[in-house]
């Protein structure tokens, strides 16, 4: 069976949320840029685990930063189990907005074509 691991959001600095569908992994770890950060603790509750893992300080900064929650059993590659984007900072607004201007210029191509397409042939 595989493992599903179900986020209860981020409170306090620590990230929550329940593990189930097999076996407890050895560990569960949160990494950043391919770098583990901090180990999660498993707590045992009637429908799998209670995962908790503190948020370094570290990785809040301006932008966009994405953790991965990650299980190791053994020698298997670890597994992901969750992504959890934090978005903070000046810097933040100006990337939205650049993806917003990204979007509309797309839309306004794919809106052009359509209309071609859609022009009687003749």
């Amino acid at each position: 069976m595989m493992l599903h691991f179900e986020s209860h959001g981020v409170r306090g600095g620590t990230w929550h949320g329940l593990l189930s569908g097999g076996a407890a992994p050895d560990r569960v770890v949160l990494s950043h840029q391919g770098e583990i950060l901090a180990e999660a603790r498993l707590t045992p509750e009637s429908e799998g685990w209670r995962v908790e893992v503190d948020l370094p300080g570290a990785v809040v900064s301006d932008g966009v930063q994405t953790l991965m929650l990650l299980a190791e059993s053994g020698s298997e590659p670890a597994l992901t189990l969750a992504r959890l984007a934090l978005l903070a900072g000046r810097p933040l607004e100006d990337d939205l907005l650049a993806e917003i201007a990204a979007l509309r210029a797309e839309l306004e191509l794919v809106k052009r074509e359509l209309r071609k397409m859609a022009q009687p042939q003749g």
